[in-house]
């Protein structure tokens, strides 16, 4: 176990040192410019030593040798400020670039995953890998740009600088180092499984807010709030724990390195003093080794603090590459049809589904729609009528059996063009934050102002429209926030009124919308259906009463099928829930 967390560790930062490749350029330049500000940087504590050794003693001051040193530290001052403010500029231009192509990609592998990845994962955890996640990995690559580089380069040549004034001081610093290096490594692989673990617990959290937020009515409703404060007090308490873990070992780190680093400091006076007092090095010289000492110790500081956050930022990475490596919804197959002139004859032949192995759903299931016939799905909750919904659009593929449209395989048949085919109205309805016309308009971009209002109409949307406070101009919120439930699915029927396609589905369609408008949108729809396949859900049975052919649905399989008069003359299933509708309780 621990093996293998420690290969995808390294797989993690293997891939996120490839997003950097398309930034080489600018990284190579940063690091020039690292190595230009550790230079300067390093160059103070010279000519500190020097202006020491300038002042021989009371009164023996060479004060032309000061001022040329003086004017020398303030150019080198300067130069460091500006290589300094370059290098940061470039790092945070390079850190935010990975983190938007990161955001790009994952947003975009969202589009082109199956519909069984978002049914079986949290909204709210996918929110949170595409937004939480990525907001602290950018934190933590930001470190490792900003103190990685400059720490390692300062550690390496202050060595070099040191070395040249004295060996045997330099020697010394070096026999201590391992004992910082060491603290730091195994708190860096402590605070990596805590961290990981804050993330996945965050995640949770997300999703319940999410959950709740958008549930509030039913928590309300039902009383619930006291088991959703307890279901989310729980969640609360494992974030709590998981980040107190992740920042106590990350916590730890720095006074460890610190005690080591006083230990070199300690070692550089001490050795440095006898060697002072032996004449090998002057006061000066000595005083710019206590200064190396404190330059070489503080990165190590940094870079501790810089490891247990990559070590967070890793832990999130790996998360948003576990959402991007995800199987996308299969391509389109070689030479895949696209669909014109779409007349509507729909056949499905034995065909058999579930989501999942162990439990059966559609077995067997054979249905001719012949162009322009009118195809009613009843049954009882669960009997499988939006999977075959799901089916039609190919937002499943069938386990077995074929779907045809025109005498086309859909698998056969590219997705755009087959879904292109069928204008689609639910129960659930889904607004976009925009204009009411941009709402109307997805399903014909380029529709005019004029076409959008006569679809509007047949919707018997354009009333309510004409009184929002700029018609259709108005802008809705997410997901139609500030509409009524029925506002928001008549702006959904117009959408398909204004696409005109050759096939409908129609899911509960009016389930929210009062009696006398369902009266007049059931006219348009009648007309609108005319001449057109279409596939109509209903549990309302009074409400599909003309149509063509009635598939009465239960356990998966089609039970009973014919017109309404036949089925009631049979007495048997459909009989039972059409006459239920009108018994008492």
């Amino acid at each position: 176990m621990k093996k293998a967390k420690s290969s995808a560790r390294r797989g993690t930062v293997r891939r996120i040192l490839g997003l950097m490749k398309p930034y080489a350029p600018m990284l190579i330049l940063s690091l020039v410019l690292a190595v230009a500000v550790v230079t300067t940087t390093l160059t103070i504590p010279v000519l500190t030593g020097q202006a020491v050794d300038a002042i021989l003693g009371k009164g023996k001051v060479n004060f032309p040798v000061l001022g040329e040193i003086l004017t020398k530290m303030c150019l080198v001052l300067g130069s460091t400020a500006a290589f300094q403010w370059c290098m940061t500029a470039l790092t945070n231009r390079v850190a935010y670039g990975i983190v938007r192509d990161l955001r790009v990609a994952a947003f975009a592998k969202l589009q082109k995953l199956p519909l069984r990845y978002v049914d079986s994962h949290s909204h709210g955890d996918v929110v949170s890998r595409v937004i939480t996640d990525v907001d602290q990995f950018s934190e933590g690559l930001l470190m490792g740009f900003a103190q990685l580089f400059t720490g390692v380069l300062t550690i390496l040549m202050t060595l070099a600088f040191m070395f040249r004034l004295s060996a045997f001081i330099t020697l010394v610093v070096i026999c201590i180092t391992p004992l910082s290096i060491f603290a730091a490594g195994f708190i860096a692989r402590k605070s990596y499984v805590h961290f990981r673990d804050q993330s996945v617990k965050r995640g949770a959290m997300t999703a319940i807010v999410e959950e709740m937020v958008g549930g509030q009515s039913c928590v309300e409703a039902f009383n619930m709030q006291e088991k959703v404060c307890g279901k989310f007090n729980a969640a609360d308490e494992d974030l709590r724990r998981a980040s107190f873990k992740a920042v106590f070992y990350s916590s730890v780190t720095n006074p460890s390195t610190r005690f080591v680093n006083a230990l070199v400091y300690a070692g550089v006076g001490i050795s440095g003093a006898l060697s002072a007092l032996g004449g090998g090095i002057t006061v000066g010289q000595l005083t710019a080794f206590l200064s190396y000492a404190s330059q070489y110790a503080k990165p190590f500081n940094e870079i501790s603090g810089v490891v247990t956050e990559m070590q967070n930022s890793v832990a999130c990475a790996q998360r948003l590459f576990d959402l991007i490596d995800e199987k996308e919804e299969p391509a389109d197959a070689d030479g895949a049809a696209v669909l014109k002139d779409v007349r509507g004859n729909v056949a499905l032949r034995n065909v058999r589904f579930s989501y999942r192995p162990d439990k059966p759903l559609i077995e067997g299931l054979d249905l001719e729609a012949e162009p322009g016939r009118r195809i009613a799905i009843v049954g009882p909750t669960g009997c499988g009528k939006t999977t075959l919904i799901n089916l039609l659009m190919r937002f499943y593929d069938v386990d077995s059996g074929t779907i045809r449209v025109d005498g086309h395989d859909i698998r056969s048949v590219t997705r755009s063009s087959l879904r292109g085919s069928y204008g689609m109205v639910l129960q659930d309805t889904w607004l976009k934050h925009g204009t009411v016309r941009e709402n109307i308009a997805m399903g014909k971009p380029d529709a005019s102002g004029e076409e959008v209002e006569a679809a509007a109409k047949e919707a018997f949307a354009h009333g309510f429209i004409q009184r929002l406070p700029r018609g259709y101009d108005t802008v809705i919120g997410e997901d139609g926030d500030g509409l009524s439930a029925g506002q928001k699915q008549l702006l959904c029927i117009a959408r398909v009124m204004l696409a005109v396609p050759p096939m409908l589905i129609l899911d509960e369609a009016t389930s929210s919308i009062d009696t006398r408008t369902e009266a007049c949108i059931q006219k348009a729809f009648d007309k609108l259906m005319r001449g057109r396949t279409s596939f109509v859900v209903a549990h309302r049975l009074s409400t599909i009463r003309n149509a063509d052919l009635i598939l009465v649905m239960r356990d998966g399989r089609i039970i009973e099928r014919g017109r309404h008069e036949e089925l009631l003359a049979k007495g048997g299933f459909y009989a039972m829930l059409y006459n239920s509708q009108f018994e008492p309780s």
